[in-house]
């Protein structure tokens, strides 16, 4: 008795300090990196990467109005005819994302030339134009192109062809010196700022999910640690090993499934740029016998200020530069998924040969209390000579276990039923679960939801959103699948289809 009195603080005071400090210190941590590292570095560039395609953007406009020079350098047409004919075309280009983006040209004194949005000021000096915050932006794009010949100017402007939604903008103009022109176009700062907050939102909601996943179970391990007080110390000992390893067991899920979110994002944009980049690069190798030959012929033509061999070389470097960086953010992707797995997926299954039949029985057995307090209608029907299964029996049974808890979660009287089937598919290798309820079913726009993270219907009842979530992964780690059939009124079915093992 005197080692039971003894024991009892220690145990009520130290196990909720060791299990709180690095959990809160964890997420503290982790918070802390998301929103003062990374997004502010991601909104940096994302920033710079509208910046230089606006610039590009620009050279691209630069080069039409040399194109047209150079035809009226050839005598193909007079100089009014070639300035008309560049304005025509860049007066009709739209880009962007929906499509509402454009071009404007200016002369050196400043006059406007040519204004999609603003017509109102075509003809018409505008060097004392200003805009709201009494920026002289035209004067100031005049000053940079004569001082550098190209370059960045931020001020406020209209939103697009809404001349009473002024917000900020960032142009990059450049001169076109043998008409005294300046070209220019711009990106909107709210643009990239909405993309910042998009994720800025996701990745908060997140982590506002795993401090609640945190705390319930600090909450129930006090609990634990309470009602066991009257045990003897050995056992003691052993329920606060494990429910050590059963909380960072869940903090560790749950920081992998915010890595695997985040490198989910990141994956799509990186496959992209990893599979168009070599058919970028083999288009342009396959144009170079034509550019060659061309500028062989015209050797003193510029493209943007640069020679052609200087031009070849440089996009040589980008198309190189491109495949590279993308195949650094895969391997960074693989290496945020490889954290995100637990450490066994790696190793041999712990158990070779699983009877299925074993599983449901227990899981039965420890859901019969709770199960028989909602519905007494609860079968089983056990397929006979099943093959065996390879993986974890426990994580199994916890799978099992979940699906026969949300069964009898979703019956709404003690009349409605569940039941639970094994089977096996020889001619597939294959072994089969399902547990099936008469509720009232899912909907077909839930049912494609209710296996992603954190989603719940029953968040007031304490619900995570996690339990689904965690079950497919177990599964899949098995090399099976867990499928979900329901229709709205004729009840739902989740089935775990999972090989047979090997013989």
């Amino acid at each position: 008795m005197a080692t039971d009195h003894y024991t009892r603080p220690h145990l009520l005071q130290a196990l909720p300090v060791r299990i709180v400090i690095p959990v809160a210190l964890t997420l503290i941590l982790f918070i802390l990196t998301i929103f003062l590292f990374i997004l502010p570095q991601m909104e940096s560039f994302m920033m710079d990467g509208k910046r230089e395609t606006t610039r590009h953007l620009t050279e691209t406009a630069w080069s039409v109005l040399d194109y047209y020079h150079g035809r009226e350098t050839a005598g193909n047409l007079s100089a009014s005819q070639a300035q008309q004919a560049a304005v025509a075309l860049l007066a009709q280009l739209r880009f962007g994302d929906d499509g509402k983006d454009y071009f404007w040209i200016n002369d050196t004194t400043p006059t406007m030339i040519m204004h999609p949005y603003r017509p109102d000021l075509e003809g018409q000096n505008v060097a004392a134009f200003t805009d709201p915050a009494g920026n002289p932006l035209f004067a100031d794009m005049v000053a940079i192109t004569q001082t550098s010949g190209s370059g960045f100017v931020d001020y406020l402007w209209q939103w697009k062809e809404d001349p009473t939604h002024i917000v900020p903008k960032i142009s990059h103009v450049m001169a076109f010196e043998p008409w005294g022109w300046i070209v220019g176009t711009g990106i909107y700062v709210a643009d990239v700022k909405a993309e910042i907050s998009a994720v800025t939102r996701k990745i908060t909601l997140a982590c506002a999910g795993i401090v609640g996943v945190v705390l319930v179970l600090s909450g129930y391990i006090v609990w634990a640690a309470a009602a066991s007080r009257k045990e003897r110390l050995a056992a003691m000992a052993r329920s606060e090993l494990q429910e050590k390893q059963l909380v960072q067991a869940d903090k560790m899920a749950s920081l992998g499934i915010l890595v695997a979110g985040v490198a989910h994002e990141v994956n799509n944009p990186a496959t992209m740029l990893m599979l168009n980049a070599p058919n970028l690069k083999k288009a342009f190798e396959s144009f170079l016998p034509v550019l060659d030959d061309h500028f062989a012929r015209h050797p003193d033509v510029r493209v943007c200020h640069m020679t052609y061999p200087d031009l070849r070389t440089r996009i040589q470097r980008m198309l190189a530069a491109i495949l590279e960086a993308s195949t650094r953010i895969k391997t960074l992707i693989s290496d945020l998924k490889d954290f995100s797995r637990p450490a066994d997926t790696r190793t041999p299954f712990p158990d070779p040969a699983i009877d299925v039949n074993q599983v449901v029985e227990k899981a039965l057995a420890l859901t019969h209390n709770t199960l028989k307090k909602i519905t007494p209608h609860v079968s089983a029907h056990y397929g006979t000579h099943l093959p065996k299964v390879s993986g974890d029996f426990q994580k199994l049974l916890q799978v099992v276990i979940n699906l026969l808890t949300n069964a009898g979660q979703a019956l709404e009287n003690k009349d409605q039923a569940i039941t639970v089937m094994t089977s096996a598919n020889q001619h597939k290798n294959i072994v089969t679960i399902e547990v099936t309820d008469t509720g009232p079913g899912v909907a077909g726009a839930m049912l494609e939801k209710i296996m992603d993270p954190f989603y719940t219907t029953r968040r007031d009842e304490g619900g995570t959103g996690l339990g689904l979530f965690i079950s497919e992964k177990i599964v899949s780690d098995m090399q099976g699948v867990l499928e979900l059939v329901s229709e709205p009124g004729r009840g739902f079915t989740a089935r775990i289809v999972l090989p047979c093992a090997k013989k």
